[in-house]
């Protein structure tokens, strides 16, 4: 269903988010009227941060601009009059709006498209067995915008006390001075003649004991005018302090716990429309209860009544001013890891000196190149951003390791810092953050132990920790869910890693022999364990298999991983215990326990060497570097002693749709070679030449000499196994062979072939 009709069903608070989408910016009819045309464009398609784009961005406001101008031509009739003035004023205004900057509409549409999203996104999951979880997230969103009302209501009535407390002070200055006037009269009655100053003191006399009864009486509600407003806005300062706490320490915290996750292929962090749209209120109200309390201070200097105002203001002051400077600090944060500002590069003790406040000025624990950025303010998300387009670390300064921990162990933090000032320089901000940690490395061969520093940390670390501190064990469980959520995301799939499979992985991490999941839930897996020491019997780490599937997963397995294709993670007696009760040919895929990244084939199939004994054969595991060769549905394609996939699926009907298709057929006197893969042991005669098929040629040998008809000579003899006493077979001794049959498969075809092709 279309996102803009599912998107007109929202209710409350999520259908007023969409409609704050829009305004004169981009309006909320060419949404509606242009919905179909609008989600169809691949806006994703275009790198926002690359001035390049901009033709596409303006190919696509063009087009834009025409299906408007199109929809309006087509509005006929009276009541249709409006409309098409309308949409035709519409295509003026984006025109003019984005004609020179139509990158900044491809970001409009962008986020007002992904907003829609989300919001529908969550309104379907409400009803979903997370439902719970969303209302209980909603009952909080609802908790924070009944604070706010709270907050403007607190604010708009303080507002008014002031106002009338301007007007009462104003007044009582009024009366001040008249009695001033009085007071001056009194004394200018000295050079009256007795008789005129005896008539007229009394009168004088007596209104000035009445104004200043009234000014004693006054005064005293002044400043009980003034504690009470100054009592109102503690109660102020205290809720906003409480709704900063929400926010900052709450929402804003889970935001960044659920950005690290994202680091390890967790759900996307979500967009901070929400959050910014809060700190934008909550900046707001601080501000104008900021320049409440000053206003009030001049009233106070204006007239300066004894009494404890003074010390109440002075502390508002304060407070007021901590309250702004937490607000800015706390949200200048990094929305895309790493960018923003002057980036410096810091040690992991660096950073935690800059935390405690340690003078750190001008550390650094490396050089960067291009490390400082203008921020832009982009008027459609109203957000205040810089892009480090092409900041690249030129130096790095290691620290001294501790014990057995290795380079790729060591973690850095990107600082970015930043200055500016609110109210016309009225308060100057020194603003800082760090990123997500980082690990240096230099050859591509630490990336996968560097991989798993930052997997570690982003799934272990604990909110507000000391950095970068993580503890040295979890439980099983625990990076269960961290490993399963990485592998989803580096494979690109909803289908992740099963009960089954996290059985698998925990008998090969700990050597157990755990049946289910639940053998391993109070078990716990050490930092050492996981990366620094090596499986029984093998050279390398769990992680470092675990990756190395992963590679293999992602970059030639993913189409058969996604349709449940390779069982993966089976070990070799599980796959023999599997595959004995089924029929011959039947075979399965299994990941290399012996080898970093191979997948091998186990199949069921007579023992040549024993009449009427079935055994399981094992090919050598597959690699990358095979798999550039020919790929896997391919391989199971030549094979054809390989028949079902376990359990009983005929292979044609799981692999065929990944079949290369076949070569042509011989043109002016050549044969274009092709690889095929052959188990000689379970091979049938090569495909007759007259035929009219390919030649193809062999990668493989029997254990015992086996007939071999048709072969026209292109083989050499073969007198050694290359099947291992396991069933295992190395495909790599047989590379010699390809060599030659190529070469041969490249000159011109002989007379006798030509004879038999005739």
């Amino acid at each position: 269903m279309a996102v803009w009709i599912q998107a007109q069903q929202l209710q409350g608070d999520a259908l007023h988010q969409m409609q704050s989408l829009y305004g004169q910016h981009f309006p909320i009819e060419v949404r509606h009227y242009l919905s179909q045309w609008i989600e169809g464009q691949l806006w994703d398609n275009i790198d926002l941060e690359n001035p390049q784009e901009e033709f596409k961005a303006k190919r696509l406001l063009d087009g834009l601009i025409q299906e408007l101008q199109n929809k309006a031509e087509h509005q006929v009739g009276e009541d249709c009059f409006l409309l098409k003035i309308k949409l035709g004023h519409y295509a003026s205004q984006l025109k003019s709006t984005y004609d020179r900057c139509p990158l900044e509409l491809v970001r409009c549409i962008k986020h007002i498209l992904y907003t829609e999203q989300r919001l529908v996104r969550e309104a379907t999951n409400s009803s979903s067995p997370v439902g719970g979880m969303l209302d209980s997230m909603s009952q909080k969103y609802q908790q924070i915008n009944q604070a706010f009302e709270e907050l403007r209501l607190l604010t708009q009535d303080t507002e008014n006390d002031l106002r009338k407390l301007q007007h009462n002070q104003e007044y009582f200055i009024i009366q001040y001075q008249e009695s001033l006037r009085i007071q001056a009269q009194l004394s200018s009655l000295a050079t009256l003649p007795p008789a005129d100053r005896q008539l007229r003191e009394p009168t004088l006399l007596n209104k000035r004991a009445t104004v200043e009864a009234w000014l004693t009486r006054e005064a005293n509600t002044l400043q009980k005018y003034r504690l009470d407003l100054a009592e109102k806005h503690q109660k102020t300062l205290q809720l906003l302090r409480k709704q900063q706490t929400v926010i900052l320490d709450d929402e804003l915290i889970q935001w960044k716990r659920r950005q690290q996750l994202a680091g390890n292929g967790g759900p996307p962090e979500g967009g901070m429309d929400i959050l910014q749209s809060w700190c934008e209120k909550l900046a707001e109200t601080i501000w104008q209860n900021r320049q409440q309390i000053r206003r009030a201070e001049h009233l106070r200097q204006q007239l300066p009544i004894p009494g404890p105002i003074e010390d109440l203001l002075s502390e508002l002051n304060s407070t007021i001013t901590d309250i702004i400077s937490a607000l800015v600090t706390s949200t200048f944060i990094i929305e895309k890891q790493p960018p923003q500002v002057k980036a410096t590069i810091i040690s992991e003790q660096q950073a935690k000196a800059l935390l405690k406040n340690e003078n750190t000025r001008n550390d650094s624990s490396g050089d960067i190149l291009n490390n400082n950025c203008v921020m832009e303010y982009h008027q459609t998300t109203g957000t205040l951003s810089a892009h480090f387009r092409n900041m690249s670390l030129k130096r790095i300064k290691r620290s001294d390791r501790r014990g057995a921990e290795s380079v790729t162990e060591e973690k850095f933090t990107i600082l970015f810092e930043s200055q500016f000032s609110v109210g016309g320089n009225e308060l100057v901000f020194q603003v800082k953050t760090l990123s997500l940690p980082v690990v240096v490395i230099v050859h591509g061969s630490q990336d996968n132990n560097a991989t798993a520093t930052v997997l570690w940390d982003n799934a272990f670390a604990e909110p507000g920790r000391v950095p970068f501190l993580v503890p040295d064990k979890v439980l099983w469980p625990q990076l269960c869910e961290a490993i399963n959520m990485k592998y989803k995301a580096e494979v690109q799939s909803n289908h992740g890693l099963s009960e089954e499979n996290l059985v698998f992985l925990a008998q090969k991490a700990f050597g157990n022999s755990s049946n289910t999941i639940e053998d391993d839930r109070n078990v716990t897996m050490t930092w050492s364990q996981f990366n620094r020491e090596s499986l029984p019997g093998r050279n390398f780490t769990f992680w470092q298999w675990f990756d190395g599937v992963m590679e293999l997963t992602k970059k030639h397995l993913k189409p058969h991983w996604n349709d449940g294709a390779i069982l993966g993670f089976v070990n070799k007696q599980q796959a023999q215990d599997m595959l004995m009760s089924k029929p011959n040919g039947t075979f399965l895929l299994r990941f290399s326990d012996s080898e970093i990244g191979g997948v091998t084939i186990a199949w069921v199939a007579e023992n040549p060497n024993k009449a009427g004994e079935r055994m399981v054969w094992n090919l050598m595991p597959y690699t990358t570097k095979d798999f550039t060769i020919r790929s896997l549905a391919d391989r199971i394609s030549d094979l054809n002693h390989l028949l079902f996939l376990y359990p009983d699926k005929p292979k044609d009907d799981v692999f065929s749709k990944y079949y290369t298709p076949p070569l042509s057929k011989a043109v002016d006197g050549y044969v274009k070679p092709q690889i095929k893969q052959v188990v000689p042991e379970f091979t049938t005669a090569n495909p007759d030449p007259a035929s009219g098929n390919p030649t193809y040629m062999d990668h493989g040998a029997s254990p015992a000499p086996v007939s071999h008809p048709h072969t026209y000579g292109l083989y050499p003899p073969m007198s050694e196994s290359m099947l291992d006493p396991d069933g295992e077979f190395d495909l790599d001794d047989t590379m010699d062979v390809a060599r030659h049959v190529e070469e041969l498969l490249r000159r011109p075809v002989e007379s006798h072939w030509g004879s038999q092709q005739s």
